[in-house]
């Protein structure tokens, strides 16, 4: 697929068949994930794929699900963690102003979302409550010192377009003139 093609079709799915993923696409995936910028070179992101029953317990651990309860379904879920103490060092060499382990932990897992589009497949990334870190830490042996920002359910999308309540169904993409500028504000 073209690089354009994967950017226009990247988008958020929400309901899933039960259709497994192949386990060449997931490492494929993960992969490329490990392929992202990285402050430093830092490398401060870590990933738990979990499948099967694995997440059943993932959706146990979770009090507040800040998704749809349809992407249960998808048969693999993906846990980014921001692993800050990677940094740490780096930071004591070259001062940077930006906690560049959350920034970049969210390039791998867009990378993550991109190379899931190339593969056919669909993904939605979402949020995991801060009150839930200490239980997914606890259920999957995380070391404490990996913060979690977020999962990314993966598998083949059962919804050809848009979920029905998704927000770009209530919101339009803002003007391209509005948020680039070039030279000067």
């Amino acid at each position: 697929m073209e690089f354009q093609d994967v950017v226009r079709r990247r988008r958020m799915v929400r309901e899933f068949t039960d259709e497994p993923v192949p386990d060449e696409s997931v490492r494929r995936i993960m992969r490329n994930a490990l392929r992202g910028p990285s402050a430093g070179y830092s490398q401060g992101q870590a990933f738990l794929v979990l499948r099967g029953e694995e997440t059943a317990g993932f959706y146990e651990s979770v009090g507040q699900l800040w998704a749809a309860d349809t992407v249960k379904t998808a048969p693999v879920v993906v846990l980014a963690f921001a692993v800050k103490d990677a940094y740490l060092d780096r930071y004591a060499e070259d001062h940077w102003p930006v906690p560049f382990w959350y920034v970049d932990t969210g390039m791998a897992v867009l990378l993550i979302l991109q190379t899931v589009v190339d593969e056919g497949l669909g993904a939605v990334y979402f949020g995991i409550g801060e009150d839930d870190f200490d239980e997914v830490r606890a259920r999957f042996g995380v070391p404490a010192n990996h913060v979690p920002i977020g999962a990314i359910a993966i598998g083949h999308g059962a919804e050809e377009t848009v979920s029905a309540g998704a927000s770009p169904r209530t919101r339009k993409r803002r003007p391209f003139e509005d948020a680039v500028h070039f030279g000067r504000w």
